[in-house]
């Protein structure tokens, strides 16, 4: 899936990761894990009920496909293809009213 190589970098193929989040149930393949930060992809099936908690870390979501509400502190936010969501550490989010299938990069940082 990735190719890491001695300059230290790293190159990741999004295909193969999409196909890691594939299927009927809510999935999550966290792809890079490194000190300062890391990405995962999410995908929310239509109608899924997440509770997700607040991190300790900062947040960015990047959605690739569908339309979604996010609530965060309570207020709502559209997340729609194309979206990029910014979420402080520590401030209470969650995905919801999930009217096709969801997929976002999440990229969270320290």
């Amino acid at each position: 899936m990735s190719k890491q190589t001695q300059d230290g970098w790293q190159q990741f193929h999004l295909d193969e990761i999409v196909k890691k989040v594939e299927g009927n149930d809510p999935r999550c393949h966290e792809f890079l894990h490194v000190r300062s930060m890391s990405m995962a992809f999410y995908r929310l099936p239509k109608g899924a009920k997440v509770m997700q908690s607040p991190h300790l870390e900062d947040e960015i979501y990047l959605v690739v496909e569908s339309k979604a509400t996010l609530m965060v502190n309570g207020k709502e936010q559209e997340a729609s293809k194309g979206a990029i969501l910014f979420v402080a550490a520590n401030t209470p989010h969650t995905f919801f009213d999930i009217k096709e299938d969801l997929t976002v990069l999440a990229s969270f940082g320290s």
